[in-house]
């Protein structure tokens, strides 16, 4: 991002001059849970997590293609759970408090029914203090690798049963479980939901290739 310094009244019209505005993902910035929440209400815009130890991470917004994809994995988790009635799915800007005390959003999330119903409505109102069942990333070309990965690993830590990281631009899949080695697919055609979701099979068409 770029801006440029105002003219000021009375001065000679000068050459504008680009000045680079650069924003870290690791913002030096520690808020309360209180505090990102009334943070996050302020900026409505911006793309914020919060880490376990309480630091705003301030996340990129996905291009055009990555939110394409992402509508695409979103319908078709909804569709099938409207249609299987177990749990609930959660789309890109739902955000849940980790047993750790993160605040995080994944792209596309699920969780039993069960589960959610027995979080009291006033704090699904907010960042809900649960652990999705199922996540799913897609990485988008302003994604670091390294990063959603320590996200998925962090993800299985605080209790996710199965989790997807999909990388569209190399084709690569990693599937991740609790105990388990991390299984990696090239270009698969779908996935399964396994026993966390069962009967569940994406379709990567239009998510991981054309």
């Amino acid at each position: 991002m770029s801006v440029s310094p105002r003219q000021r009244p009375g001065t000679k019209t000068r050459k504008r001059e680009a000045i680079a505005l650069m924003v870290p993902r690791e913002s030096g910035l520690f808020v309360t849970p209180r505090g990102f929440w009334r943070l996050c209400l302020a900026n409505p815009l911006l793309r914020l997590e919060r880490s376990a130890r309480g630091e705003v991470i301030v996340m990129a917004p996905s291009g055009s293609e990555s939110g394409y994809q992402n509508g695409k994995l979103t319908q078709r988790l909804g569709n099938w759970c409207d249609a299987d009635g177990t749990g609930e799915f959660f789309e890109s800007s739902a955000g849940f408090t980790l047993p750790n005390g993160k605040v995080t959003a994944s792209d596309a999330a699920w969780i039993a029914r069960d589960r959610w119903l027995a979080v009291p409505d006033k704090l699904r109102k907010r960042f809900a203090p649960t652990c999705p069942d199922f996540v799913v990333e897609i990485t988008s070309p302003s994604d670091e690798l390294k990063h959603a990965r320590e996200k998925m690993v962090e993800y299985i830590d605080q209790g996710v049963r199965l989790g997807w990281l999909l990388h569209p631009k190399t084709g690569l899949v990693e599937i991740y479980r609790p105990g388990r080695p991390i299984e990696t697919l090239q270009k698969p055609a779908t996935l399964s939901g396994e026993d966390v979701l069962p009967g569940f099979v994406l379709d990567l068409k239009g998510i991981l290739f054309d």
